[in-house]
């Protein structure tokens, strides 16, 4: 999973989390087109970061297809980030 997270190298999805740990969108969630937007990159590269966060549970869409937000899933976050600590 480390490797999921920190590539590629640029920590693109490290931000991602850190961005759904904001106040205002930790509350709505972000938008597919809202990650593209802060990374410069197109919908379909940022959509499919989002989806491997997905994938992995860390992240949970809420909506319709066309709008689906995205918010941090805070219970797995805390238990990955256990299994980081004891040395996975």
């Amino acid at each position: 999973m480390d490797d999921m997270l920190s590539n590629p190298a640029d920590g693109t999805r490290l931000r991602i989390l850190a961005w759904l740990a904001e106040p205002d969108p930790a509350g709505r969630g972000l938008t597919a087109d809202d990650i593209a937007a802060r990374l410069g990159v197109p919908h379909p590269v940022a959509l499919t970061h989002l989806r491997l966060l997905t994938a992995l549970g860390l992240l949970h869409p809420t909506g319709q297809d066309d709008g689906l937000h995205y918010r941090r899933d805070e219970m797995r976050l805390a238990e990955v980030t256990q299994l980081f600590e004891k040395g996975w």
